[in-house]
Formats: structure tokens, sequence, C-alpha cells
């Protein structure tokens, strides 16, 4: 296949998931490579893919914490350890999998790509040289089965790596992630993901859920686990520049996203944070009588009496059935509630939590504590299954019996309360224990500390499986979850993924792009923001507005359209209630010029609706990426694009595609009133490029052009015909 050809595919058409009549099935079913105390296992796995395992002593026993799915959805496997060929001490032997060979010589593994015309390429491999710490390198404390482990492999000076998830706010602008250091632990913000695609046409992924990091340096990418009891990981290649099919092959092997229900691609009010039932109710009669469309109401924390309760508090949420039941008839809206961890010593469910051991604990045996709003807490432990259901019972009695089918799950990254530091801000003054001393069900923090939010997250989704009666094969969802925090294979619940507690400024606006394109490109498409940022907006300030106006315009272009935010203004706060701030976050509380601009916003996500309900169609039947950053799409064709994502440089990594067909270039600077806009070539698509507001025709791009954006006008860019857009038809 040309390279013209992948572009074409890319850009306008859904790939195929059917394997190829010419797929070359395994010609072994793996290879056991056995070092003294390494045992190492190389198994075809998914199309195009190894999967490769290796432990000391002992042979991995198939029951650690994994993402994948064993047998994947599309591809050959094996099941268990089996292999048909076994390599001594410095043995060689080749193994191939469709397009992806891997081979062992004297002991050292390389993978490479068989090209159309035959030949192969080196890829990558594990990393030698005369003098260096040998490629897969462990350290391990006798008195348990866990080790450390670094394993290093080859890289060119001038490779670029994307995807590893999501890095904190707000500094990082980057989607190169080469040269950098990626810390593999959860808080805040920070969710970053062990895998990573290359320019050169592959993606690895490493299956472990703890604590470490990824280096990219220039000549060796290595992996370090700071405790693990096998080192798993995968690799799959494709052409380059193919990078869906790189992304069909991975969510082969993790899972793909069930299509959400309508109602989540429509537009999601919340604010930090509405306090009371009379609030909702008359803000869902204030969208009514306002004839502002809106699906999803969010209530936010401390809607509780005590943490832990998972209960509304009933003094002032006197009757939720009925304030769903008002919504729903007012607006059409659904409710999402939020859900901490954190359980404090006067809940209703304290006792039964720890008596039943269903709090996380530290290596003493102790709890784990934390603290918020002056109070010391625990947390639930979401790996133990116990634990899972006796929350979702909870949930289930105070929410999805009484018409709240949704839930927001916050603060659940796993450690303690899921911040960088302890004390969360509350008056007490010391804290016994850190959170890297912090233990579950399943684990360590160290070793497993990731599979706490993951789990977390499957407890409302087993929640949903068992009250609904369906099964976690189902390709659409009833209702949904919104979290903080995830790890690879998330993206196979009912839910997604948001990017936790940004400033609310310009230049975070734009870095929040290279935010969810690097997360997409870890096989999470199914992602949004806080539109305007968490912290910092003045909605009496004309800048404040204007950062909330500008913001809200990129949010109509992402999988979710979601308002978010704690505001300040000139409002007395009146009630003695936790966190109730009084000040607004609703699309008339911007001004009535801003309030019209909004609306009109508001108006077109709803007009885009059948394009985002097929977009996510194409990311559940191939894990296409929806938020797509332009080298997916222009990089074999446009050397701009390829330099500009290899220096990170604005012109490029500040611009988006939404999906196939649209190319959004969100203003970033304060009264702005123009965007220089690159618009990437186009050779053998047959399409051009229109400005979305004026239907000008800019031709085949490969130029920057420099556009109108007042408030009301986005930079956006479509290919083909907006009929065929505005209809899902693409």
């Amino acid at each position: 296949m040309l390279l013209q050809d992948i572009l074409l595919r890319t850009l306008v058409l859904p790939i195929s998931h059917t394997i190829a009549a010419s797929y070359f099935n395994p010609n072994a079913t793996g290879i056991k490579l056995q070092n003294g105390f390494e045992r190492v296992y190389i198994q075809p796995f998914g199309n195009h893919g190894f999967r490769v395992r290796a432990s000391l002593l002992r042979d991995p026993t198939g029951n650690e914490p994994s993402a994948f799915i064993d047998p994947p959805i599309e591809g050959p496997s094996f099941p268990g350890l089996q292999h048909s060929i076994t390599v001594p001490f410095r043995g060689s032997a080749t193994i191939r999998n469709g397009n992806l060979v891997a081979q062992v010589s004297s002991g050292v593994i390389s993978f490479l790509r068989v090209e159309p015309n035959g030949t192969s390429t080196l890829l990558t491999g594990e990393f030698t040289d005369t003098k260096v710490l040998p490629a897969r390198n462990y350290v391990q404390d006798i008195r348990g089965l866990a080790f450390q482990a670094q394993f290093g492999f080859s890289a060119d000076p001038d490779e670029m790596f994307s995807g590893a998830g999501q890095q904190a706010c707000c500094k990082d602008h980057s989607i190169n992630k080469k040269g950098q250091v990626v810390d593999l632990i959860n808080y805040n913000s920070h969710v970053t993901l062990p895998v990573w695609m290359s320019n050169k046409g592959y993606l690895m992924f490493f299956n472990y859920p703890g604590q470490g990091r990824i280096e990219f340096d220039r000549l060796r990418t290595r992996f370090v686990a700071d405790e693990t009891t096998v080192v798993d990981y995968y690799i799959t290649a494709a052409l380059p520049g193919d990078y869906d099919s790189l992304q069909q092959q991975f969510t082969g092997v993790t899972g793909r996203q069930p299509t959400p229900p309508d109602f989540m691609l429509g537009y999601q009010q919340s604010k930090l944070r509405y306090f009371n039932q009379t609030q909702i109710t008359d803000l869902a009669q204030r969208f009514h009588d306002e004839n502002v469309p809106v699906s999803l109401i969010v209530i936010d924390f401390f809607a509780w009496r005590f943490q832990g309760d998972w209960s509304f508090n009933s003094d002032v949420w006197p009757d939720p059935a009925a304030m769903a039941a008002e919504v729903k008839q007012l607006t059409g809206a659904e409710l999402m509630v939020s859900l901490w961890p954190s359980v404090e010593d006067l809940s209703e469910n304290y006792l039964a939590l720890q008596e039943q051991g269903l709090l996380a604990i530290t290596r003493d045996g102790t709890g784990v504590q934390d603290s918020f709003e002056g109070v010391y807490t625990r947390l639930v432990d979401s790996t133990n299954p116990a634990a899972r259901e006796f929350l979702w019972r909870r949930l289930n009695d105070s929410y999805f019996s009484k018409g709240i089918h949704n839930f927001w799950i916050d603060q659940a990254d796993g450690g303690t309360l899921g911040e960088p530091f302890e004390n969360n801000g509350a008056t007490i003054s010391s804290i016994p224990y850190s959170r890297s001393f912090t233990q579950y069900f399943l684990g360590t923090q160290e070793g497993a500390g990731k599979m706490y939010p993951w789990l977390h997250q499957q407890a409302i989704e087993e929640g949903f499986h068992n009250l609904t009666g369906t099964d976690s094969s189902k390709t659409s969802c009833q209702f949904m979850s919104l979290t903080r925090s995830t790890f690879v294979g998330g993206q196979r619940f009912c839910s997604y993924l948001w990017s936790g507690d940004t400033d609310s400024r310009f230049d975070v606006l734009l870095q929040q792009i290279t935010t969810g394109v690097s997360v997409s490109a870890s096989g999470i498409s199914s992602w949004t923001l806080d539109i305007g940022g968490f912290a910092g907006l003045n909605v009496d300030t004309d800048e404040g507005r204007e950062l909330f106006v500008r913001w809200f315009s990129m949010g109509v272009f992402l999988p979710y359209t979601r308002v978010h935010g704690t505001r300040s203004c000139n409002i007395t706060t009146t009630s003695n209630l936790p966190e109730a701030n009084p000040c607004p976050n609703e699309p008339w509380s911007y001004g009535e010029e801003n309030f019209i601009i909004l609306k009109q916003y508001i108006a077109l996500r709803y007009q885009l609706m059948p394009y985002v309900r097929k977009l996510f169609q194409m990311l559940h039947q191939t894990g296409r990426v929806i938020m797509r950053p332009l080298y997916f799409d222009f990089l074999v064709l446009d050397d701009f694009v390829k330099n500009g994502t290899q220096a990170n440089d604005p012109a490029i990594v500040h611009q988006f595609m939404f999906g196939p067909r649209l190319l959004v270039a969100p203003v970033g600077e304060l009264g702005a009133t123009t965007r220089n806009v690159y618009l990437p070539t186009l050779n053998g698509t047959g399409m051009t490029w229109k400005h979305w507001w004026t239907d000008r025709d800019f031709g085949n791009g490969g130029t920057t052009v420099t556009i109108d954006a007042p408030l009301d006008q986005i930079p956006v860019f479509y290919l083909g015909t907006k009929e065929d857009i505005l209809n899902g038809n693409i």
C-alpha cells in the first residue's frame, strides 16, 4: 500500500477490522528464553503484535494485574505460556506474526517490520553497546517475590515518541516526548500511561500498573518498574504514518470504548458547587425558560453529610427522586452526582468498612490517613471486590434507584485523596503516613497503584451490569461515569476521563490541546476537560469572560462539552455549608453579549451530534482516535507537520483534528481578533480546506493563513461538505 493511500484512508474512511487474506499467521506458538534465573516468553498476540513476559525464578502466574483482554478482540493468541520454541542461554530464534518479526539473537530480542516488498526494517530492540547495563536488568529483594526492573530499547536520535498519557497541568505543551522522563504515578491531572507510539511505525505498551518511569533518551528508551513480579509488555507495528492501524491493533488487545448515550454528547453543566436541591431545580427552570438545551447537570462534592456516606444530606437535599424527575421534565437532562473515596469516622459506613477490612491500609497494618475539610479520612479499598460491592449498594440505594444514574469519580487517583501532597489544604499540621506506603487488597501502591482508579471505575461498571443484566461485552452505554484517573483498558468501561483541576489561563487553554491528543494517542479518546479551567476565573471581569467564551468554543469540538470550575465573583457567601461557593458558572453568567455567543455555540454542538455520534461509533469499531494531533493524518506528506511535531512547535501542536473532517485552531491569547492557522497538505485526497464560518475555499493546504477570529468564530476548517458532516456521513 502506498503512503498516499494510507493518508487518504486515514482522512476519509474507517479502517476495516477484518484480517486481510494475505495475513501472515504465526509460524510458532511462542518462544521461551531461559537464562539462569530469568524466564522470558515471547508470544504472538493480536494482529501484528507480540506479548513478552519476563520473570525471575518462576514462571508468571497469569494472575498479575492486567489491562489485556486475553484472548484479544482481534488477531491470534495462544493461551497461557504456550511456546513451541525453547532457546538456551545466548540462543537464537525467530517468530513472525503478520508484519512483525520477533528475533532472538544471542539472547537479545529485536523487533522488525516486514515491508510490502518483502524486506525487513529494524524498529527497536533491546539496547546493547560495548559497555552498558544489560537491557533486561533486575534487582530483587529476596524477602519477597517482587523485584525492580529496567528494560532498555534502542532508539534513533531523531525518533519521535507520542502518547504516555496525560502529564500534570500546566507547563507541558509537548506532543513529542523525546528527551523527557515520564513519571508513572497518578495524581490530580497527572494520568501518565506506559504506552507510546514511534514515528517509525510501532507502538509499545508495558502492562504495568505500578510506579516507575519511562526515559525517552537520545539512543535508548528505558522502562523502569519500581515493584513487580513480572515484566509484561506488548509491541505492534504498522507502516510509518499509519497511526490508526496501531491504535486498532492496540485497542484490539486492551479493549474498545462502548458508544456513549446521546445525552452525553450534548451540553454538560457543572460548577463547584450547587449546594442544595432548590438550586438544581431553579437551574433546570432557567435552562427551560431561556430555551437553552442541556443534557447533563452535575451535583459536585459535599452534597453528603459526612465523607463516605455516599448519600445526600437530607437537610438540603430532601427529595432526590423528585428533583431528578423535575429536572427531566423541564429539560430532558440527566443528573450526575460526585462520589469521593474518602471515609471519615463519623460516616454511617465507617464502622462496617473498618470491621470488614474494606479500607486501604499501610505496611504496618494501620490505616492510610489523609484529611479534607479539617477531618481525618480513610480510603475505601476498591481493589477489593467486597468493597466494590459495598460501594455500589450505597450508590444504588442513595442515587441510582432515585433516578440519578451517572457518577463522577473524583479524587480516586490512588494512594490517598489523589493529590501529590498530604492534608489537601486542611489545617491539620501533620499526618503520620505518606501515600507511598498505601497497601491495597490487590497489592502495594508502588506495584499496583494505577489499578486503584481503574477498579473504582469497575465498581460502577459491575453495578451497571448486575442491575441491567448486561455483560461487559456490550457495545453501547446507557449511563456513564466521569473519572479523574484511570489505567490502560479503562476505555472499555462506560466511563470518560477529564484532565483534572487546571488553572484558568489562556496558555492553559492551549496546553489542554497537547494533553488531550497525548491521551488519545495512548488509547483513550473518551476524554474532556473543565471548560474555563478549574480555578482562577473571575466571572465579573472582562478577561475572565473572554477566557470562558474562548474555552467554550474549543469545548464544542471535544468528545464531550463539559463546563466546570470554581469561580470568583462579587457575590458574598451566605451559606455555612462546606465549599458553598455562590459564584455562577452558567452560560448567562458571562454578560448578555457573551450569552448570545454561548447559545450559538451550544446550538452548534447539538447540530454536530450526528458527527460526534459517528466518531464514537468509529472509535468503538476500530479504536480510531477522535481528538487527533496533526501528525496522525499529515505526517507522511507534510514536512512542516513532521518538523513542527518533532520540535513541539506551537504552530502545529496547538491545533488538532476533531475526527477526520474538522481542523480546530483555538485562540489562546487575550484580545486577539485574528489567528494564524496552518492548513496541512492534502495531496491525493481530492478535498480542499474550507473555512467553517464563511465557506471560503483555501485549497490543498501546505500554507499558513491568517483568519478573522472574533469571539463567535473559533477558527475551524472542514473537509468535504458541511451537509455530510452535520449528518454524520463521513
